[in-house]
């Protein structure tokens, strides 16, 4: 026959891991941070809405082009990088991200989930925002570091390309290995 315990005996248990406490309490007072979100084929857009629907901060950077069909040109959006979209969360919001239909995962690698900088970001809507016409560029690592002095980027940091009679300036995404492409006016640059 078992007894029973009077609930004045009963002791809360002490912490023997105190590490988790810790990291528990940076979790509830973390700073959000940007993460890239890895998502399924054209499901970018749908991603975008429901997560805006959870009231969590996304940026899905869209570019337009002209389409043309055999009865009619329509102008399209389309994800600047294509299977990917950025959110601002915190360490708890990453499990409703995960959840969230069509997300496939937030990119990282065995050790958790690796955030996109800042300056990255910034630099991205930047582009969008001024109205510059950006398109996706092949993801590049080496190039001439450049940073634009005068002009609607004043301030950005990427690489400086050439293309045949054109100057491109290229912001690329370490993390998806992704770039972006914009075309370089007459605007000042100076090594970085």
């Amino acid at each position: 026959m078992s007894t029973l315990v009077p609930v004045a005996e009963v002791r809360p248990c002490e912490n023997r891991f105190p590490q988790m406490h810790l990291t528990a309490e940076r979790a509830s007072v973390a700073v959000p941070v940007w993460y890239a979100v890895y998502t399924r084929s054209r499901f970018e857009q749908v991603v975008q809405r429901q997560l805006d629907l959870k009231e969590i901060n996304s940026f899905l950077p869209l570019y337009s082009r002209i389409s043309q069909w055999k009865d009619r040109k329509r102008e399209v959006y389309l994800p600047l990088f294509p299977g990917y979209l950025f959110v601002q969360i915190d360490a708890s919001k990453r499990l409703v991200v995960r959840k969230t239909v069509g997300v496939v995962n937030i990119v990282g690698n065995a050790d958790g989930p690796l955030e996109v900088s800042e300056q990255q970001i910034v630099a991205i809507r930047t582009f969008i925002e001024k109205g510059l016409r950006c398109d996706p560029h092949p993801y590049l690592k080496v190039g001439k570091k450049v940073r634009v002095s005068e002009g609607p980027l004043a301030g950005l940091e990427g690489l400086l390309v050439r293309k045949k009679n054109r100057s491109l300036f290229v912001i690329s995404v370490e993390m998806i290995q992704r770039s972006v492409s914009v075309e370089l006016e007459s605007w000042k640059i100076e090594s970085a």
